[in-house]
């Protein structure tokens, strides 16, 4: 019998997972009749689920359990499109994970506790922010350990949710650190090669560290339009110091008085590449700011 990590690791892109979250927090032990295990052998005309090749298919050609995940995940194709999966392996689960409520009850899309310190939980990408402040909060520094944040992945024949979901596992590391590591994937794909992200600076954060990002790239987005946030990130990639300055100026009369601060105060100009193109990714992880 499957176990239910063992579903998840079965889903191949982010419908599929949020349709196997959903489904296991209602049936936690997924119950099966003992005659109906295992399936039929190939044949012909006969044999197992066509998804999981384990349990006897349905006229629709899945079993039971791969009938209701495939039901749920057509009916939420578009949603997991913009999600964010978050595994966590702490030295203690943190609080309303265990009793629900507060944040996982308000804006959690699905969350699944495998033991007593490792949680995997589906999100808004531009949740994460205020789940991440939630957890500071609550915990501050005595939440150690190391939470894999990457985003879903869509439906692809070399790769699958489940891989990704096994990488994530992988990235596991001793509890003994003595602050929460926060390990950043902005594409599901980094996670085949996390040594290459890892030598460039773009993997590994301390939670406050990460928090801070974001806090930046929300006030990105909200002071620079998309417009000039695209004219900016191609004058960024000017090799040529000479011609780098003169687009600067041009390009700075474009801006308010208040995004000219904010850059020059940032010094974005000597930022590495790496750090911009961070910074442009954890845009899409913010909302942007109220203002007057």
């Amino acid at each position: 019998m499957l176990s239910a990590f063992d579903w998840l690791r079965r889903t191949r892109n982010g419908a599929e997972l949020l349709a196997t979250l959903s489904y296991l927090s209602e049936q936690p032990l997924i119950p099966f009749e003992p005659e109906s295990v295992p399936g039929a052998p190939y044949s012909a005309t006969n044999g197992p689920c066509r998804r999981c090749q384990i349990y006897p298919r349905l006229d629709s050609g899945y079993c039971k359990v791969c009938h209701q995940i495939m039901t749920r995940a057509a009916r939420s194709q578009q949603r997991p499109r913009q999600a964010v999966v978050a595994w966590g392996y702490v030295n203690r689960l943190p609080r309303n994970i265990v009793g629900g409520g507060g944040f996982y009850e308000r804006h959690a899309w699905g969350l699944y506790i495998h033991d007593a310190r490792r949680f995997l939980l589906m999100m808004h990408c531009r949740e994460l922010k205020n789940w991440l402040q939630e957890l500071m909060l609550y915990h501050g520094s005595s939440l150690t350990g190391t939470i894999v944040i990457f985003p879903t992945i869509g439906t692809n024949p070399n790769a699958t949710m489940g891989d990704c979901l096994t990488c994530a596992v992988a990235q596991e590391t001793p509890t003994t650190n003595t602050n929460l590591t926060i390990r950043f994937f902005s594409s599901p794909y980094q996670l085949f090669r996390p040594h290459i992200y890892r030598q460039r600076g773009l993997l590994d954060f301390e939670a406050g560290e990460f928090l801070n990002l974001l806090e930046m790239a929300a006030v990105f987005r909200s002071v620079l339009p998309p417009r000039q946030q695209a004219m900016l990130h191609s004058l960024l990639r000017v090799r040529d110091p000479g011609e780098q300055q003169f687009y600067w100026g041009r390009f700075l009369g474009y801006l308010s008085a208040e995004a000219r601060d904010m850059l020059q105060s940032w010094r974005i100009r000597l930022w590495p590449r790496n750090r911009v193109e961070l910074m442009y990714k954890l845009v899409e992880y913010v909302e942007l700011y109220q203002t007057d």
